[in-house]
């Protein structure tokens, strides 16, 4: 690697995870209601959501998976999550690319508003393949008031809906996509399990919105806050990040960095404030992460060549839309693991794509041990041979 690509992916690698420890609050986070400086740690209220909301959200289709992305950014404990949900303080939805992401509650309007529209035309084809006609949508749409009077299931819903006369096969595809659908209309989001592994499904506040209407052109003041949020998690990146990452076209997301107006820090690069790691850093070795699946340090680039060698990148993404957990230090993919579990413990099992260093293996070591806390078990490592 060069001396630049070095650099970069340290300043990305700054910019997701910060130093070793709990992450603080940033003052200007929308998902805080700190002052500046004031800490958003381990059992703070609020701490899940301003982690979330400075990392632009955590892809969350993966519950698991969502919760090591949390874990990786500063949030101690399983139960800090849980909390957030029941409190309302975070929700999950179909945003960025049309998967689902948890967010800080107050974001999902406007986010709703970029990602909406948008989504719902993108679904249109499969909803009619499953029989979903925009009949039977907004049947179900004007009904889910009156069923989500308390969170239930996804199959729960489904069954209040086919009570009431909604025609929708509970067997294959159809709910997932109704779902989709109510969500981008604006209506009900994910919250809180209701059983365990089950999450639950709410009503947003406020009436339901009309027939759904052609995506438009985004808002300006929208595509500035979404390119912000972007570069302030991702940075240093360009536009045709943002639009790999977000799923928006080249065009607007060129318009939403020009809109967002932070410094570019190299050509074609630009990044949020506290991008530049503090000088000489602040832990004693290389940044090392246990990232889960799905972790959006490896989904919010074009290309991730400088991060992951493209000689080990079928080791984390075989196809098929799968990306496994990554060993990540300095920003560099040096392999992938798993979680073992057993009565009262986990093994961390590592599958290194070559021999790992000292410094490497002692912030493994430290990183595992985190796991553990996290998941409130004993945490012991074991490395593979390369």
């Amino acid at each position: 690697m060069t001396t630049d690509e070095t650099r970069l992916l340290r300043r990305r690698m700054h910019a997701q995870f910060g130093p070793a420890g709990p992450r603080r609050v940033w003052p200007d986070d929308p998902a805080s209601s700190e002052g500046p400086g004031e800490p958003g740690g381990p059992g703070h209220p609020g701490a899940v959501a301003a982690v979330a909301g400075r990392a632009a959200g955590i892809q969350a289709q993966d519950a698991a998976a969502a919760r090591l992305g949390l874990r990786a950014r500063g949030v101690a404990t399983a139960a800090e999550i849980d909390a957030a949900y029941r409190s309302g303080d975070v929700v999950a939805s179909w945003l960025m690319r049309g998967t689902l992401h948890l967010v800080p509650a107050v974001d999902l309007p406007w986010l709703l508003r970029l990602f909406g529209a948008r989504n719902l035309a993108a679904g249109a084809g499969r909803r009619r393949q499953l029989g979903l006609t925009d009949e039977i949508c907004e049947r179900a749409v004007a009904l889910l008031p009156e069923v989500l009077s308390a969170p239930l299931s996804r199959a729960g819903l489904v069954s209040a809906l086919i009570d009431r006369g909604v025609e929708v096969d509970p067997s294959g595809q159809a709910p997932a996509h109704l779902m989709g659908y109510a969500a981008a209309r604006g209506l009900l989001c994910r919250g809180a399990e209701v059983a365990p592994r089950e999450p639950g499904y709410v009503l947003l506040p406020g009436p339901p919105s009309g027939p759904p209407e052609p995506p438009g052109p985004p808002g300006e003041a929208d595509l500035a806050a979404l390119a912000v949020r972007y570069l302030t998690a991702f940075g240093p990146a360009g536009a045709a990040d943002l639009a790999a990452w977000s799923g928006l076209p080249l065009t607007v997301c060129r318009r939403a960095v020009a809109a967002a107006g932070l410094p570019e820090v190299a050509p074609g690069l630009f990044a949020g404030p506290g991008a530049e790691p503090p000088e000489g850093g602040t832990e004693a070795g290389p940044a090392v992460r246990l990232l889960g699946a799905y972790d959006n340090y490896l989904l919010g680039y074009r290309d991730r060549t400088a991060m992951l060698d493209p000689a080990f990148a079928r080791r984390i993404n075989a196809g098929g839309g799968v990306v496994h957990p990554a060993l990540v230090a300095d920003g560099r993919v040096l392999g992938r693991w798993a979680a073992e579990r057993a009565r009262g413990s986990v093994t961390v099992l590592v599958e290194p794509f070559g021999p790992l260093v000292g410094p490497v293996r002692e912030g493994l070591r430290a990183e595992a041990a985190a796991v553990g806390r996290f998941l409130g078990l004993a945490a012991e490592v074991r490395i593979a041979r390369p």
